[in-house]
């Protein structure tokens, strides 16, 4: 906060940058708001903080600024290592993420959810569930609404349900889940990240500053999750998406056609599988991890269940955009790493005509062939990462480039029969091309939408 005068400095005037900076000036801090994009590409960002009071700095970062400030708080969008961010912390200013500040101000029991993939649909799933049972909930942070944004008139019966990415758990000092869930591990953001390792480091963060009377929600079936998880000083619950629990100790699993949860020796049910109508039975794992964590918060198996029988998915999750002339369009711009997309392909039989691409993020292409090989009948490139995506695929499937979303999902169209999906599973970040995954997944609705009457030529 302000000391001496000096000015909070934010940096990175995205979602959550200007919330930020928002949030800081209704409250009299005196804040700086930097971006190195220009007033003109800001337009609606500048009309939201000018009245504030906050002062502007656009189109590049000053050192100075970040040097003689009180402290810097930093979009997840803003990579850490940039030099203004070094040199303000060799100034010995605190550098810290949006999550960080937003911790600082909430009331409530806060659950955070992290890891490569299925993030959206349990922090979604979660405030369903959380919901279902009455109350005051908040759901944001990674989606949605920035977590700073959410804090404002909360009490301590508000309970929240956060997304957290790893760019975010990089900056945090002291934020605290009452309840950490880490769902998964692999290769992801390693154009952010220098190694896996590093990567793996960030995300256990979300353990950090919790104490024994804490829950660690951790996938057992995942090794490298399993250990990062063992290492939490919190109670640790286990959750099996694939596997059978140990003998012993608290676990969410599968049997017998439910989900159920065992704890202190006693089983109950949680859920029907028969109930969950989301197309990727990977999204039944994400679920029985959002119903660990709420049965931890104190909602009741009823509310869990009436919540996954209600429950549809979050937007740009396998979301179902519509069907023309027998050809399903699915909209699934959240899988933004390889993993996610080979998901989301084997959710469907085939034939798939996938729309992939982007902002390469690390990994290799070639991981997706095994699930294209049988159900896979196009692939359309786009964005920086086609050359790449046609040298790992073109012997397994037909690959495409197009120049843009709007000419993919034509081509899918002219390509695709009745029977057939559509799907947007780009394994890649959206900012070559769109603002943020959301942005795209809009786009590729939109798009989806102006085909109505134009008839299919595969």
């Amino acid at each position: 906060m302000a000391v001496e005068g000096k000015p909070v400095v934010v940096v990175g005037l995205a979602r959550s940058g200007t919330s930020a900076a928002a949030f800081l000036a209704r409250r009299g801090t005196p804040v700086v708001a930097t971006d190195r994009k220009s007033a003109a590409e800001l337009q609606a960002e500048v009309s939201i903080l000018e009245p504030l009071g906050v002062r502007l700095e656009l189109g590049g970062h000053r050192v100075s600024t970040f040097t003689t400030a009180a402290e810097v708080v930093v979009s997840p969008g803003v990579p850490a290592d940039i030099p203004e961010l070094r040199a303000a912390r060799a100034a010995g200013v605190p550098v810290i993420a949006e999550i960080e500040l937003a911790f600082r101000h909430l009331r409530g029991r806060l659950a955070a959810v992290t890891g490569t993939k299925g993030k959206s649909t349990t922090t979604a799933a979660l405030g369903a569930m959380l919901a279902e049972d009455g109350g005051d909930v908040r759901v944001g942070g990674n989606i949605g609404e920035a977590l700073v944004g959410l804090v404002e008139g909360s009490t301590p019966l508000t309970r929240f349900a956060v997304e957290v990415s790893s760019f975010q758990l990089e900056g945090i000092r002291t934020f605290r889940p009452d309840v950490a869930v880490f769902l998964n591990l692999s290769e992801d953001h390693l154009d952010r990240h220098p190694s896996l390792e590093a990567y793996a480091a960030a995300k256990a963060r979300i353990f950090e500053n919790q104490g024994a009377q804490d829950w660690a929600v951790v996938n057992a079936d995942d090794p490298q999750v399993l250990a990062l998880g063992r290492r939490a000083r919190s109670r640790p619950l286990f959750f099996h998406p694939s596997g059978p629990p140990e003998p012993r100790g608290d676990a969410a699993f599968f049997a017998s056609g439910e989900a159920r949860l065992r704890r202190e020796g006693e089983t109950e049910v949680l859920f029907g599988l028969s109930a969950v109508r989301l197309p990727g039975p990977h999204l039944a794992g994400d679920l029985l991890a959002a119903a660990a964590a709420a049965r931890t918060m104190g909602t009741s198996a009823g509310a869990i269940a009436r919540a996954v029988a209600a429950f549809r998915g979050a937007e740009h999750v396998l979301e179902e955009v519509a069907t023309l002339d027998g050809v399903r369009y699915f909209n699934d711009s959240k899988a933004t790493n390889i993993l996610a997309a080979r998901k989301s392909l084997e959710s469907f039989d085939g034939p798939i005509l996938l729309i992939l691409g982007g902002r390469w993020k690390g990994g290799d292409f070639s991981h997706l062939a095994p699930a294209l090989r049988g159900r896979g009948k196009a692939v359309l490139a786009i964005g920086e990462a086609k050359d790449r995506i046609d040298s790992a695929l073109h012997d397994v499937v037909p690959v495409h480039a197009c120049e843009s979303l709007a000419e993919a999902v034509s081509r899918a169209r002219a390509l695709a029969a009745s029977g057939d999906t559509v799907l947007l599973a780009p394994a890649c970040s959206s900012f070559d091309m769109f603002q943020d995954y959301a942005a795209r997944g809009r786009a590729f609705k939109d798009e989806v939408g102006r085909l109505r009457g134009v008839p299919t030529r595969g």
